[in-house]
């Protein structure tokens, strides 16, 4: 297919979703208007396979967020006032993969690198998206850096329900997207799913430690350990594994 083909099928796609979303209330007004610009930067500067990886990341976020929402909404937990998420937590997570993806555009580094970072930070922003919307439904929650039982929702909270259930997709997500970005089944696509998983209780431990104290706002904490997550399977893979590979 023709390359500006494919481009206006993807903005087209983008469109319609940032419209459906605005209009089931995961979206807000200002948070339909990031994503549509999140996903236009996507086609213009990353590959089909990233974007439908960030498409796929959207649907998963989707359902999560509007799964049992009228609890959420009756326990005070939800985002926003009917459980939509605004620009700025559309901004906070699509920071780290955009940049990554734009940095890949000019630069032109190893695909396989490229796969591995970009991989993480949508591994790190899934699984603390899951973890956060089907843990607040687990009465026990604990602190993670007490282990002491505490209120859901709190930031730096954890519960097995989340705890299970986001390792659950963090390896879905790593997987699918590994096989898509790379069309290789093989060991490396677990560096994704652990800095991933790495990144989603690295998010509990600065909400613990810096978001509940009002050093950082939760935008902050999310990009932040997204990208963290994101340099630091980067090193390994290009210090450690792909020498490893080439020696091999």
């Amino acid at each position: 297919m023709d390359p500006y083909v494919m481009m206006t099928v993807e903005v087209i796609i983008t469109a319609i979703m940032s419209v459906e979303v605005y209009k089931l209330h995961c979206l807000s007004k200002g948070g339909a208007i990031a994503a549509l610009v999140v996903g236009v930067l996507m086609t213009i500067f990353g590959p089909v396979s990233a974007f439908f990886i960030m498409t796929l990341f959207v649907i998963v976020s989707f359902f999560a967020t509007m799964k049992d929402v009228d609890k959420k909404i009756a326990m005070g937990l939800q985002e926003g006032q009917f459980g939509e998420r605004g620009w700025r937590n559309v901004a906070a997570v699509s920071f780290p993969p955009v940049l990554i993806t734009v940095l890949h555009y000019f630069l032109q580094f190893d695909d396989t690198l490229y796969a591995i970072a970009f991989l993480t930070s949508i591994v790190v922003a899934g699984s603390d998206t899951i973890a956060s919307e089907i843990g607040v439904k687990d009465p026990n929650v604990y602190m993670i850096t007490t282990l002491k039982k505490t209120t859901p929702g709190i930031n730096g909270g954890i519960s097995k329900l989340g705890t299970i259930t986001s390792t659950i997709v963090a390896f879905a997500i790593a997987a699918i997207g590994w096989v898509v970005m790379t069309a290789n089944i093989d060991l490396l696509m677990l560096v994704p799913f652990l800095f991933g998983m790495f990144g989603n209780f690295l998010d509990s431990l600065f909400g613990a430690w810096f978001e509940n104290k009002g050093l950082i706002s939760k935008f902050t904490n999310n990009w932040s350990t997204e990208l963290i997550s994101a340099v630091l399977a980067g090193l390994l893979y290009f210090y450690v594994l792909a020498p490893t590979v080439a020696i091999a």
